[in-house]
């Protein structure tokens, strides 16, 4: 791991331990542990050093992001949430809105990004939040579902109509007009902080605009962007913790007079999930070369690389149950929790639908070899 994370992965340790199953159960992380995470810049490790961050690449950050996905991906989602805020104020906001928040979110604070509304989930061109510009402030007004991580969040970043196209704006989640609502016992990533935000009357100033008048599509791929990459390598988290638990338990169980590790069809299982860990792996991989090289290619491998690693393991945590049997039946077991947690990841920051329809796209528009 690069030097920028040094120690990072024996504090996640410490900070985790054994207990994202009762995390998992309570649908909370402890504020410290969170407020801990990122203080030491770790919830958005690919901030600028220039901006208060550590300056990881994206392989470094995609790695360890993988790394705190094995170990809890309630942890993982808060962590994809708070780097998707900050690469959002980068790419859209000044110099002085950089100065303003970037430091903020590498050093304590906790953000959020709010797209989703009851009608607009996969459609986002049916969105309705509104940020109207009224002197030197602007009203937002609207409201906001599933929004992660906003039950923790001191800055939720909204997305909503400007004028004529699109702007994000930095909502203080004590800003008066603001309501967030948890979600009560989502089927995954339950303690990742799920919740439904309203906005009545909110008035900010207009220097919380960021990137304003932009197309609405534009503005939302550029902040979806880190988001399928971090969720993408949080899911070979998933698959690494299955693969473990599984053959940790083929190696052990007894059946029939001999482990499972050495029954044919279980043995095969192994396998199975071996390949959708190396997959999924790979693909991060060429998806985080993409970005750190800034390739012309960096979306379409970022969407590639959620849409292979969501379904891979999806599929690859439904594998690791049938290994462990009723062994994987308990509520908050590692691959129990995974199996709920890994399907909510084909649905998130674009569904394994909307992501075949992008690289279908792609696929038609690519010149004959």
């Amino acid at each position: 791991m690069s030097e920028p994370l040094a120690g990072a992965r024996d504090l996640v340790d410490d900070l985790v331990g054994d207990r994202a199953a009762e995390w998992d159960r309570t649908g909370l992380i402890p504020d410290e542990v969170l407020r801990t995470l990122s203080a030491r810049g770790l919830l958005c490790a690919g901030v600028p050093e220039a901006s208060g961050g550590l300056g990881a690449s994206s392989a470094a950050n995609g790695e360890f992001t993988a790394f705190v996905g094995s170990r809890c991906s309630s942890l993982r989602s808060v962590m994809t949430s708070q780097g998707m805020a900050a690469w959002t104020i980068q790419r859209l906001g000044s110099a002085q809105q950089h100065a303003e928040y970037l430091p903020k979110l590498a050093g304590g604070q906790l953000a959020a990004v709010a797209f989703s509304e009851p009608e607009a989930g996969s459609d986002l061109s049916a969105m309705t939040t509104t940020i109207e510009r009224d002197d030197d402030t602007v009203i937002v007004r609207g409201q906001k579902v599933w929004t992660t991580a906003a039950h923790y969040a001191d800055l939720i970043v909204v997305v909503g109509r400007y004028g004529s196209g699109a702007a994000a704006v930095v909502v203080p989640a004590s800003a008066p007009g603001v309501t967030v609502t948890q979600v009560a016992r989502p089927s995954g990533c339950r303690a990742a902080g799920h919740a439904n935000v309203t906005l009545d009357e909110v008035r900010l100033p207009a220097t919380a605009v960021l990137g304003g008048g932009q197309p609405l599509m534009l503005l939302v791929t550029t902040a979806l962007a880190y988001g399928r990459i971090s969720v993408a390598w949080g899911c070979v988290g998933i698959l690494r913790a299955c693969l473990d638990a599984a053959r940790g338990h083929a190696r052990t169980r007894t059946q029939f007079g001999k482990r499972l590790a050495d029954h044919q069809l279980v043995a095969r299982h192994l396998a199975t999930l071996l390949t959708s860990e190396q997959i999924a792996t790979r693909v991060c991989e060429h998806a985080s070369r993409c970005w750190d090289d800034g390739s012309p290619e960096m979306v379409v491998a970022t969407v590639l690389a959620k849409q292979v690693s969501a379904v891979q393991a999806a599929q690859g945590a439904a594998t690791a149950v049938q290994v462990l049997g009723s062994a994987a039946a308990h509520e908050g077991h590692v691959v129990e929790r995974a199996y709920r947690d890994a399907k909510l990841m084909e649905l998130i920051e674009g569904s394994t639908e909307i992501c075949q329809l992008i690289l279908a796209d792609h696929a038609v528009s690519m010149p004959a070899t």
